[in-house]
Protein backbone atom coordinates (compact mmCIF):
# COMPACT_ATOMS: atom_id res chain seq x y z
CA UNK A 1 0.00 0.00 0.00
CA UNK A 2 1.12 3.59 -1.47
CA UNK A 3 -0.75 6.35 0.38
CA UNK A 4 -0.25 9.41 -2.02
CA UNK A 5 1.65 12.29 0.03
CA UNK A 6 -1.05 15.84 0.38
CA UNK A 7 0.79 18.54 -0.70
CA UNK A 8 0.04 22.04 1.68
CA UNK A 9 -2.80 24.00 -0.52
CA UNK A 10 -2.12 27.42 -1.23
CA UNK A 11 -5.26 29.21 -3.03
CA UNK A 12 -2.51 31.88 -4.65
CA UNK A 13 -0.88 29.16 -6.45
CA UNK A 14 -1.13 27.57 -9.69
CA UNK A 15 -2.81 23.84 -9.02
CA UNK A 16 -1.06 23.45 -12.80
CA UNK A 17 1.81 20.05 -12.76
CA UNK A 18 4.26 21.93 -15.13
CA UNK A 19 4.46 25.56 -16.77
CA UNK A 20 3.41 25.18 -20.29
CA UNK A 21 -0.45 24.72 -19.14
CA UNK A 22 -0.49 27.91 -16.80
CA UNK A 23 0.95 29.81 -19.48
CA UNK A 24 -1.28 28.88 -22.57
CA UNK A 25 -3.72 31.79 -21.35
CA UNK A 26 -0.85 33.83 -21.98
CA UNK A 27 0.18 32.75 -25.41
CA UNK A 28 -3.64 32.89 -26.70
CA UNK A 29 -3.37 36.39 -25.45
CA UNK A 30 -0.27 37.19 -27.51
CA UNK A 31 -1.36 34.75 -30.48
CA UNK A 32 -5.27 37.42 -30.98
CA UNK A 33 -2.92 40.34 -30.73
CA UNK A 34 -1.14 39.39 -33.76
CA UNK A 35 -3.99 38.22 -35.60
CA UNK A 36 -5.52 41.79 -34.70
CA UNK A 37 -1.91 43.29 -36.13
CA UNK A 38 -1.52 41.31 -39.08
CA UNK A 39 -4.52 41.25 -40.62
CA UNK A 40 -7.59 42.99 -42.38
CA UNK A 41 -10.17 41.99 -39.50
CA UNK A 42 -8.38 44.97 -37.03
CA UNK A 43 -10.21 44.85 -33.97
CA UNK A 44 -12.91 41.99 -34.72
CA UNK A 45 -10.21 39.65 -33.19
CA UNK A 46 -10.66 41.82 -29.55
CA UNK A 47 -13.53 39.70 -28.09
CA UNK A 48 -10.85 36.75 -28.74
CA UNK A 49 -9.24 38.15 -25.38
CA UNK A 50 -11.55 36.81 -23.46
CA UNK A 51 -10.20 33.14 -23.70
CA UNK A 52 -7.28 34.01 -21.73
CA UNK A 53 -9.15 34.19 -18.33
CA UNK A 54 -11.63 31.80 -19.64
CA UNK A 55 -8.81 29.27 -19.20
CA UNK A 56 -6.78 30.69 -16.81
CA UNK A 57 -9.48 29.70 -14.29
CA UNK A 58 -8.30 26.03 -14.95
CA UNK A 59 -4.97 26.04 -13.40
CA UNK A 60 -4.72 29.95 -11.50
CA UNK A 61 -5.93 31.53 -8.50
CA UNK A 62 -8.52 34.05 -8.34
CA UNK A 63 -5.40 36.46 -8.42
CA UNK A 64 -3.96 35.07 -11.01
CA UNK A 65 -7.23 35.25 -13.62
CA UNK A 66 -7.45 38.89 -12.54
CA UNK A 67 -3.76 39.20 -13.74
CA UNK A 68 -4.31 37.16 -16.92
CA UNK A 69 -8.10 39.66 -17.21
CA UNK A 70 -6.26 42.96 -16.84
CA UNK A 71 -3.42 41.46 -19.08
CA UNK A 72 -6.13 40.80 -21.75
CA UNK A 73 -8.04 44.42 -21.27
CA UNK A 74 -4.37 46.15 -21.41
CA UNK A 75 -3.34 44.22 -24.63
CA UNK A 76 -7.03 45.22 -26.27
CA UNK A 77 -7.15 48.69 -24.36
CA UNK A 78 -3.27 48.95 -26.14
CA UNK A 79 -4.77 47.86 -30.09
CA UNK A 80 -7.44 50.05 -29.84
CA UNK A 81 -5.37 53.17 -29.80
CA UNK A 82 -4.17 51.57 -33.42
CA UNK A 83 -7.70 51.62 -35.13
CA UNK A 84 -10.22 54.50 -36.23
CA UNK A 85 -13.03 53.04 -33.95
CA UNK A 86 -14.81 55.25 -31.21
CA UNK A 87 -13.92 55.26 -28.09
CA UNK A 88 -17.58 53.97 -27.19
CA UNK A 89 -17.16 51.06 -29.83
CA UNK A 90 -13.55 50.41 -28.35
CA UNK A 91 -15.11 50.29 -24.61
CA UNK A 92 -17.96 47.59 -25.98
CA UNK A 93 -15.15 45.37 -28.08
CA UNK A 94 -13.18 45.17 -24.57
CA UNK A 95 -16.65 44.93 -22.15
CA UNK A 96 -16.59 40.64 -23.44
CA UNK A 97 -12.96 39.79 -21.85
CA UNK A 98 -13.12 42.18 -18.94
CA UNK A 99 -16.99 40.72 -18.07
CA UNK A 100 -15.03 37.02 -18.50
CA UNK A 101 -12.31 37.91 -16.31
CA UNK A 102 -14.41 38.99 -13.29
CA UNK A 103 -16.65 35.78 -14.13
CA UNK A 104 -13.57 33.50 -14.10
CA UNK A 105 -12.53 34.82 -10.92
CA UNK A 106 -15.74 33.74 -9.32
CA UNK A 107 -14.99 30.43 -11.00
CA UNK A 108 -11.76 29.93 -9.89
CA UNK A 109 -12.51 30.69 -6.26
CA UNK A 110 -15.04 27.88 -6.21
CA UNK A 111 -12.79 25.81 -7.85
CA UNK A 112 -10.35 26.33 -4.89
CA UNK A 113 -13.05 25.79 -2.55
CA UNK A 114 -14.06 22.09 -3.88
CA UNK A 115 -10.25 21.62 -3.96
CA UNK A 116 -9.89 22.19 0.00
CA UNK A 117 -13.07 19.93 0.44
CA UNK A 118 -11.75 17.21 -1.98
CA UNK A 119 -7.69 17.49 -0.03
CA UNK A 120 -9.91 17.15 3.26
CA UNK A 121 -11.70 14.34 2.25
CA UNK A 122 -8.35 12.56 1.23
CA UNK A 123 -6.54 13.11 4.37
CA UNK A 124 -9.76 11.69 6.07
CA UNK A 125 -9.48 8.98 3.59
CA UNK A 126 -6.06 7.91 3.79
CA UNK A 127 -6.09 7.66 7.54
CA UNK A 128 -8.94 5.54 7.67
CA UNK A 129 -7.09 3.55 5.17
CA UNK A 130 -4.15 3.07 7.37
CA UNK A 131 -7.02 2.12 10.00
CA UNK A 132 -8.19 -0.47 8.20
CA UNK A 133 -5.50 -1.79 6.31
CA UNK A 134 -2.58 -1.45 8.59
CA UNK A 135 0.61 -0.91 6.00
CA UNK A 136 2.06 -4.72 6.18
CA UNK A 137 6.31 -4.39 7.06
CA UNK A 138 8.70 -5.98 4.15
CA UNK A 139 9.67 -8.59 7.14
CA UNK A 140 7.01 -10.28 9.09
CA UNK A 141 8.68 -13.65 10.63
CA UNK A 142 10.72 -15.05 8.60
CA UNK A 143 8.89 -14.02 5.40
CA UNK A 144 9.21 -11.50 3.23
CA UNK A 145 5.91 -9.58 2.31
CA UNK A 146 5.09 -6.93 -0.15
CA UNK A 147 1.50 -5.63 -0.79
CA UNK A 148 -0.19 -4.02 -3.51
CA UNK A 149 -4.05 -1.87 -3.36
CA UNK A 150 -5.93 0.23 -5.78
CA UNK A 151 -9.03 0.57 -4.95
CA UNK A 152 -11.92 1.59 -7.81
CA UNK A 153 -13.02 5.05 -5.94
CA UNK A 154 -9.54 6.65 -6.98
CA UNK A 155 -10.46 9.51 -4.68
CA UNK A 156 -11.26 7.71 -1.82
CA UNK A 157 -8.61 5.18 -1.78
CA UNK A 158 -10.42 2.70 -0.08
CA UNK A 159 -12.63 -0.18 -0.92
CA UNK A 160 -13.99 -3.26 -0.30
CA UNK A 161 -10.99 -5.62 -0.79
CA UNK A 162 -9.27 -6.26 2.68
CA UNK A 163 -6.08 -7.91 3.88
CA UNK A 164 -4.24 -8.84 6.73
CA UNK A 165 -0.70 -10.53 8.02
CA UNK A 166 -0.19 -11.16 11.60
CA UNK A 167 2.90 -12.83 13.54
CA UNK A 168 1.02 -14.77 16.28
CA UNK A 169 1.52 -17.34 18.92
CA UNK A 170 0.36 -19.99 16.14
CA UNK A 171 2.86 -18.31 13.39
CA UNK A 172 1.95 -16.13 10.79
CA UNK A 173 -1.44 -15.71 9.98
CA UNK A 174 -2.87 -13.72 7.06
CA UNK A 175 -6.17 -13.18 5.47
CA UNK A 176 -7.03 -11.76 1.63
CA UNK A 177 -10.59 -11.26 1.06
CA UNK A 178 -13.38 -9.36 -0.98
CA UNK A 179 -16.05 -8.05 0.09
CA UNK A 180 -19.62 -7.96 -2.20
CA UNK A 181 -20.37 -4.81 -3.57
CA UNK A 182 -18.35 -1.19 -3.10
CA UNK A 183 -18.52 2.06 -1.18
CA UNK A 184 -19.11 3.12 2.53
CA UNK A 185 -21.13 -0.46 2.67
CA UNK A 186 -18.36 -3.06 1.57
CA UNK A 187 -15.39 -0.68 3.86
CA UNK A 188 -18.13 -1.12 6.88
CA UNK A 189 -17.79 -5.13 6.11
CA UNK A 190 -14.14 -5.33 5.23
CA UNK A 191 -13.63 -2.96 8.74
CA UNK A 192 -15.76 -5.87 10.79
CA UNK A 193 -13.94 -8.97 8.58
CA UNK A 194 -10.61 -7.28 9.78
CA UNK A 195 -11.30 -6.65 13.22
CA UNK A 196 -12.58 -10.51 14.18
CA UNK A 197 -9.88 -11.68 12.31
CA UNK A 198 -6.64 -9.86 13.82
CA UNK A 199 -8.27 -11.24 17.44
CA UNK A 200 -9.14 -14.79 16.46
CA UNK A 201 -5.67 -14.76 14.87
CA UNK A 202 -4.06 -14.60 18.07
CA UNK A 203 -6.69 -16.24 20.62
CA UNK A 204 -7.18 -19.96 17.87
CA UNK A 205 -4.95 -22.66 17.84
CA UNK A 206 -6.89 -24.09 15.09
CA UNK A 207 -7.28 -21.77 11.38
CA UNK A 208 -10.82 -23.65 10.86
CA UNK A 209 -11.52 -21.85 14.39
CA UNK A 210 -10.57 -18.43 13.11
CA UNK A 211 -12.28 -18.77 10.24
CA UNK A 212 -15.72 -20.30 12.21
CA UNK A 213 -15.37 -16.96 14.10
CA UNK A 214 -15.64 -14.51 11.17
CA UNK A 215 -18.27 -16.65 10.22
CA UNK A 216 -20.46 -16.15 13.42
CA UNK A 217 -19.83 -12.60 13.14
CA UNK A 218 -20.70 -11.93 9.67
CA UNK A 219 -23.97 -14.27 10.40
CA UNK A 220 -25.09 -11.60 12.74
CA UNK A 221 -24.07 -8.66 11.18
CA UNK A 222 -24.74 -8.94 7.51
CA UNK A 223 -27.68 -8.42 5.09
CA UNK A 224 -28.73 -11.87 3.48
CA UNK A 225 -27.67 -11.22 0.19
CA UNK A 226 -23.63 -10.15 1.67
CA UNK A 227 -21.03 -11.98 1.99
CA UNK A 228 -17.41 -12.20 1.34
CA UNK A 229 -14.81 -14.06 0.03
CA UNK A 230 -11.75 -14.98 1.76
CA UNK A 231 -8.32 -17.24 1.55
CA UNK A 232 -6.91 -17.40 5.37
CA UNK A 233 -3.67 -19.14 5.78
CA UNK A 234 -1.58 -19.72 8.71
CA UNK A 235 2.02 -20.73 8.65
CA UNK A 236 2.01 -23.12 11.61
CA UNK A 237 5.38 -25.06 11.47
CA UNK A 238 8.53 -25.37 9.37
CA UNK A 239 7.47 -26.48 5.78
CA UNK A 240 3.66 -26.63 5.99
CA UNK A 241 1.28 -23.95 5.07
CA UNK A 242 -2.62 -24.37 5.96
CA UNK A 243 -5.13 -22.52 3.22
CA UNK A 244 -9.07 -22.17 3.94
CA UNK A 245 -10.24 -20.63 0.87
CA UNK A 246 -14.12 -19.51 1.32
CA UNK A 247 -15.36 -19.08 -2.33
CA UNK A 248 -12.20 -16.61 -2.95
CA UNK A 249 -9.89 -17.16 -6.32
CA UNK A 250 -7.00 -19.91 -6.04
CA UNK A 251 -3.85 -18.49 -4.40
CA UNK A 252 -0.80 -18.77 -6.98
CA UNK A 253 2.58 -21.44 -5.36
CA UNK A 254 5.75 -20.64 -6.85
CA UNK A 255 7.99 -23.42 -6.07
CA UNK A 256 10.81 -25.48 -8.07
CA UNK A 257 8.36 -26.81 -10.25
CA UNK A 258 6.81 -23.78 -11.43
CA UNK A 259 3.81 -21.88 -11.16
CA UNK A 260 0.49 -23.68 -9.91
CA UNK A 261 -2.52 -22.30 -8.85
CA UNK A 262 -3.55 -23.59 -5.11
CA UNK A 263 -7.41 -24.99 -5.73
CA UNK A 264 -9.27 -26.21 -2.75
CA UNK A 265 -9.56 -30.32 -2.56
CA UNK A 266 -13.31 -29.44 -1.35
CA UNK A 267 -14.80 -25.75 -2.22
CA UNK A 268 -16.72 -23.77 0.31
CA UNK A 269 -19.44 -20.90 0.11
CA UNK A 270 -17.88 -17.30 0.82
CA UNK A 271 -17.78 -16.20 4.56
CA UNK A 272 -21.68 -14.81 5.64
CA UNK A 273 -23.58 -17.55 3.74
CA UNK A 274 -22.39 -20.63 5.91
CA UNK A 275 -26.60 -20.86 6.61
CA UNK A 276 -27.46 -21.06 3.47
CA UNK A 277 -25.71 -25.30 3.78
CA UNK A 278 -23.43 -26.27 1.42
CA UNK A 279 -19.83 -27.36 2.22
CA UNK A 280 -18.33 -26.69 5.21
CA UNK A 281 -14.94 -24.97 4.96
CA UNK A 282 -12.00 -27.26 4.59
CA UNK A 283 -7.79 -27.35 5.73
CA UNK A 284 -6.03 -27.60 3.21
CA UNK A 285 -1.92 -28.34 3.71
CA UNK A 286 0.45 -27.36 0.88
CA UNK A 287 4.22 -27.74 1.05
CA UNK A 288 5.81 -24.28 1.72
CA UNK A 289 9.64 -24.70 1.89
CA UNK A 290 13.07 -21.93 1.35
CA UNK A 291 12.45 -19.92 -1.79
CA UNK A 292 8.47 -20.50 -2.23
CA UNK A 293 6.34 -17.86 -2.88
CA UNK A 294 3.04 -17.74 -2.33
CA UNK A 295 0.71 -15.08 -4.02
CA UNK A 296 -2.94 -13.77 -3.18
CA UNK A 297 -4.99 -11.70 -4.91
CA UNK A 298 -9.17 -10.41 -5.29
CA UNK A 299 -10.97 -11.17 -7.92
CA UNK A 300 -10.09 -7.06 -9.29
CA UNK A 301 -6.80 -8.89 -10.97
CA UNK A 302 -8.03 -11.46 -12.57
CA UNK A 303 -10.92 -9.91 -13.52
CA UNK A 304 -9.93 -6.73 -15.37
CA UNK A 305 -10.33 -6.16 -18.98
CA UNK A 306 -8.84 -4.61 -21.68
CA UNK A 307 -10.23 -2.94 -24.30
CA UNK A 308 -10.63 -6.01 -26.31
CA UNK A 309 -12.83 -7.20 -23.04
CA UNK A 310 -9.84 -9.85 -22.49
CA UNK A 311 -9.45 -10.83 -18.82
CA UNK A 312 -5.91 -10.23 -17.04
CA UNK A 313 -3.89 -13.76 -17.46
CA UNK A 314 -2.45 -13.95 -14.26
CA UNK A 315 -1.02 -17.16 -14.26
CA UNK A 316 0.21 -16.73 -17.40
CA UNK A 317 1.92 -13.14 -16.80
CA UNK A 318 3.24 -14.08 -13.24
CA UNK A 319 6.28 -15.87 -14.20
CA UNK A 320 8.20 -13.41 -16.35
CA UNK A 321 7.98 -10.81 -13.05
CA UNK A 322 8.80 -13.43 -10.29
CA UNK A 323 12.11 -12.25 -8.51
CA UNK A 324 13.40 -12.96 -5.12
CA UNK A 325 11.90 -9.64 -4.20
CA UNK A 326 8.23 -9.82 -3.77
CA UNK A 327 8.16 -5.63 -3.51
CA UNK A 328 9.85 -5.57 -7.19
CA UNK A 329 7.82 -8.41 -8.09
CA UNK A 330 4.49 -6.79 -7.15
CA UNK A 331 5.61 -3.80 -8.59
CA UNK A 332 6.50 -5.33 -12.02
CA UNK A 333 3.30 -7.03 -12.44
CA UNK A 334 0.84 -4.00 -10.67
CA UNK A 335 2.42 -1.96 -13.81
CA UNK A 336 1.79 -5.00 -15.82
CA UNK A 337 -1.96 -4.63 -14.91
CA UNK A 338 -2.54 -1.45 -14.98
CA UNK A 339 -1.04 -1.44 -18.96
CA UNK A 340 -3.45 -4.21 -19.57
CA UNK A 341 -6.56 -2.00 -18.95
CA UNK A 342 -5.35 1.34 -20.23
CA UNK A 343 -4.52 3.12 -16.91
CA UNK A 344 -7.28 2.67 -14.41
CA UNK A 345 -8.51 -0.53 -12.86
CA UNK A 346 -12.50 -0.53 -12.44
CA UNK A 347 -12.36 -2.64 -9.40
CA UNK A 348 -11.05 -3.01 -5.99
CA UNK A 349 -7.50 -4.70 -6.36
CA UNK A 350 -5.41 -6.67 -4.13
CA UNK A 351 -1.87 -8.18 -4.33
CA UNK A 352 -0.25 -9.84 -1.41
CA UNK A 353 3.40 -11.90 -2.08
CA UNK A 354 4.75 -13.76 0.98
CA UNK A 355 8.56 -15.78 0.03
CA UNK A 356 10.19 -17.53 2.14
CA UNK A 357 13.80 -16.60 1.70
CA UNK A 358 16.63 -19.22 1.34
CA UNK A 359 18.72 -18.78 4.79
CA UNK A 360 21.80 -19.97 3.08
CA UNK A 361 21.45 -16.95 0.73
CA UNK A 362 20.72 -14.84 3.23
CA UNK A 363 23.80 -15.75 5.20
CA UNK A 364 25.79 -15.62 2.46
CA UNK A 365 24.81 -12.00 1.13
CA UNK A 366 25.37 -11.03 5.67
CA UNK A 367 28.65 -12.17 5.38
CA UNK A 368 30.30 -10.66 1.81
CA UNK A 369 32.48 -8.15 2.93
CA UNK A 370 31.11 -4.68 1.71
CA UNK A 371 33.34 -2.97 -0.58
Amino acid sequence: MYPARLRTYDPDQMDGTGLIAPAVPVFIIIGVALLALVTSEGLGWLPMLAVGPALAAAHWGPYGVMRIGLLAVGVGALLGTQGEETLRTQAIMLATPAAVALASCGASAMRQRREQVLAAVRSVAEAAQNALLTPVPAQVGEFQVAVRYSAAAAEARVGGDLYALLSTPHGVRLIVGDVRGKGLPAVSTAALVLGVFREAAYDERDLLDVVGRIERSLARNLAPDDFVTAVVAGYPSEGRMELVNCGHAPPLLFGESGVSAVEPTRPAPPLGLASLGGELPSLQVVPFIEGDQLLLYTDGVIEARDRGREYFPLLERVPRHICDEPSRTLASLHAELLSHVGGRLHDDAALMLLRKPVLGAMRGAAEMPSM
